[in-house]
């Protein structure tokens, strides 16, 4: 029998006119709908195998891709939430037949774990991944388009950063070596926490003067080189051979450090008289101060391992020097007697 009951849901079972079999759940208890999507199947297979139509794929399918793609990522346990999320939404469903406002309604309001309302990133965040489904379906060539799901408006991007000089009385008031030298680094590199935390001696080139980020612990999911300046090539030669087990960043135990004590840095931060500053904004500090001294955009956005220019335009605005410097390119003073003339006779006109 092609339709069998499996617990409180019907599945089909179908032969193919090609010899293929499609073995899946109806997603309904009522049979007459079973035997409905039964029959609607078959008859989809025999045009594709007939008429040569386009087959249908079904949402898991596009997201077994997302997965795929996604494969070797620091974030990939957080998008194989997202798509069990998902699943449970779209799950049998057609790629085709999933409409944007669908998916718009799908997206989380209230957090499942504490019952409070979802923020606007947050929700943007599984607009980005379910979108992303799509966008490589639709390389495969399995949908036509990608549904539009408009974002969400976010709060104007928040970079914090702070002075070399309270920078430095920071670092004064932090009282445990080890985070002494985790933010020294930051400060000195940009890396992010888990970058920091997870290099390792085998990772340090000092003739070079780099420290490689593996692919592991690299937020794109892609190893990239870590310039190190002088400041954190002093700050290393004074930590070699003091770690246990071949992290950089060890306690007194020799142990690695694992994650960075907030309560010890905030300490430190209201001792110093500073507000509103967390560890991440000591890599804002550290591409501030770049984008002060001159470094281009797109040398820092290398540097710091961003993904787009986007995302260092946010400190675009700290060192206008740069424009200043064709501002004269263009001026507003005639530069001949014939286009001094035209200049007149536009002002008389």
């Amino acid at each position: 029998m092609s339709i069998k009951k499996r617990g409180d849901t019907w599945h089909i079972d179908i032969v193919a006119p090609d010899g293929s079999r499609v073995r899946r759940s109806t997603g309904t208890s009522e049979k007459r709908k079973a035997q409905e999507y039964h029959d609607k199947l078959k008859h989809e297979l025999w045009e594709v195998s007939r008429l040569n139509k386009k087959p249908e794929r079904l949402f898991q399918e596009g997201v077994i891709l997302f997965l795929k793609d996604g494969l070797g990522q620091s974030n990939y346990n957080y998008k194989q939430l997202k798509a069990e999320y998902f699943l449970s939404y779209f799950k049998d469903r057609a790629l085709s037949s999933i409409s944007g406002e669908e998916i718009l309604l799908s997206l989380p309001k209230v957090n499942m774990l504490n019952g409070k309302l979802v923020s606007n990133a947050t929700r943007n965040r599984y607009r980005s991944d379910i979108i992303r489904i799509f966008s490589l379906s639709h390389k495969m060539g399995w949908i036509d388009s990608v549904p539009f799901v408009p974002t969400e408006k976010e709060p104007k991007v928040r970079v914090r950063w702070i002075t070399k000089e309270k920078a430095a009385l920071l670092l004064k008031n932090i009282k445990i070596d080890w985070l002494y030298n985790v933010c020294f680094f930051a400060l000195s590199t940009g890396a992010r926490q888990n970058e920091i935390l997870s290099l390792t001696w085998h990772n340090v080139d000092f003739v070079n003067k780099l420290a490689t980020v593996t692919a592991e612990n690299a937020k794109s999911g892609r190893a990239r080189s870590l310039p190190l300046n002088q400041s954190a090539i002093d700050l290393l030669r004074g930590l070699r051979f003091k770690s246990s087990d071949g992290y950089v960043f060890t306690r007194k135990n020799g142990k690695r450090v694992s994650k960075i004590d907030h309560r010890l840095f905030q300490l430190a931060v209201k001792e110093s008289e500073i507000n509103d500053f967390r560890f991440h904004d000591l890599r804002h500090t550290w591409a501030s101060w770049h984008v002060q001294a001159g470094t281009p955009l797109y040398t820092l956005k290398t540097m710091g391992g961003w993904e787009s220019l986007e995302m260092v335009n946010k400190y675009a605005h700290l060192n206008a020097e740069h424009m200043i410097e064709y501002s004269n390119n263009v001026t507003f003073t005639a530069q001949s007697a014939g286009v001094s003339q035209i200049f007149k006779e536009v002002i008389s006109y």
